[in-house]
């Protein structure tokens, strides 16, 4: 006998070998759809003009608001709220540190709160990363990313500047310029609470 096969043996298992691929091609599409729904939640990003979601913050060591270890939205009511969330292994978030630093100098005493949200990040990292850049306005981890979840993030860098009333007036994907930080926060402080 010899070792290669019948060819007419073969043509037959081939219709039910590529049966079975293609089911198996359909599990595994099934499988991932129904995974997928899974992951998605009911939840929407919050847009310009919708209330922002609350939070409540614990900064790092050192690094605090009005005299406060810990803050919430509500707290910050009445102000103009610029939230960044960002993490030290975020290349892109070196872009925006300095115009985030000096935007909080300028506007610190006008009724303006920056206030930074590590994402996903361990706090030793963390505050390697503000002692580089000098960072002086309050930062907070989010822990167990509730915060980031509640404002649907999609990456980092992303900042959400929210208004006196605790709307969000302006968001933004990727790093933002100090010439859109003063725009806002100038049309923000312009029209008051």
């Amino acid at each position: 006998m010899s070792d290669i096969a019948n060819p007419i043996e073969q043509s037959k298992n081939a219709p039910r070998s590529m049966v079975r691929i293609v089911v198996w091609i359909l599990v595994i599409g099934l499988l991932a759809l129904f995974g997928w729904g899974l992951l998605q939640t009911n939840a929407t990003r919050p847009e310009v003009g919708q209330q922002a979601p609350a939070f409540d913050l614990e900064f790092f060591d050192g690094y605090e608001w009005n005299g406060k270890t810990a803050a919430s939205l509500d707290d910050m009511q009445g102000q103009v709220v610029v939230m960044n969330f960002w993490a030290s292994w975020c290349v892109e978030c070196r872009v925006e540190t300095d115009d985030l630093e000096a935007a909080w100098q300028k506007y610190a005493d006008q009724g303006v709160v920056f206030v930074g949200v590590a994402y996903s990040d361990v706090e030793p990292n963390s505050i390697e990363y503000m002692k580089e850049f000098n960072v002086s306005f309050p930062h907070a981890p989010d822990l167990g990313t509730r915060i980031s979840k509640d404002y649907e993030i999609t990456g980092v860098p992303e900042t959400f500047i929210i208004d006196q009333n605790g709307e969000i007036a302006h968001v933004q994907i990727g790093p933002i310029s100090s010439g859109t930080l003063d725009s806002v926060i100038g049309q923000l402080l312009a029209r008051g609470g």
